[in-house]
């Protein structure tokens, strides 16, 4: 089956939505949508602690030590461990519970968070999945549009390192929400 993808230029980054498996990303960081006690869980994160193994797992154990559990929309980065991804960068999005709660707000702030950590970091490339859309049921047409504002609004208002977003998405509807959500806000 051939990989479907789409990319746009946004100043000097390109942005491209593909259809695959966030765990298998060359780049230098991916995110994970992660839980607040960063201890991975189910789907992405799940994965993504598998993929890295325990080096991972180690230095969120650290972080939350030190700081106690992530809040929802805020972002840390870790080694990539075993990932072919030199890091992960952790965010948490919100639970969807109707849309009236902020959850958009949350939602960005989480994919702004993240983009932040990993230019502060002088990072080039960063992987993203499609955050709150699994066991945290944020409907995926929403939360594609979302996802898709929140990055090119932050590659349109500052000079970045980042010269690659790209939103690796699992599944065929996920990757159609998002490149629908491209189409609209580009």
């Amino acid at each position: 089956m051939e990989k479907q993808s789409k990319e746009v230029m946004i100043d000097q980054t390109r942005l491209s939505i593909i259809q695959g498996d966030i765990t298998k990303q060359v780049t230098d960081a991916i995110v994970n949508a992660a839980n607040p006690g960063l201890m991975g869980g189910g789907g992405v994160d799940g994965a993504i602690h598998r993929g890295g193994g325990p080096a991972i797992l180690e230095e969120c154990k650290q972080i939350v030590a030190k700081q106690g559990h992530l809040p929802t929309g805020k972002a840390v980065i870790t080694t990539g461990g075993n990932l072919r991804a030199k890091h992960v960068i952790h965010t948490v999005g919100p639970i969807w519970q109707g849309g009236n709660i902020s959850e958009a707000a949350l939602l960005e702030s989480a994919y702004r968070e993240s983009l932040k950590l990993a230019a502060e970091h002088n990072l080039t490339g960063v992987s993203f999945p499609s955050i709150s859309t699994g066991a945290y049921g944020y409907p995926v047409a929403e939360a594609s549009k979302v996802a898709i504002k929140a990055v090119v609004s932050f590659l349109r208002e500052r000079v970045t390192s980042l010269k690659e977003v790209v939103f690796v998405l699992f599944d065929p509807g996920t990757y159609e929400a998002y490149s629908s959500a491209l189409e609209e806000v580009v």
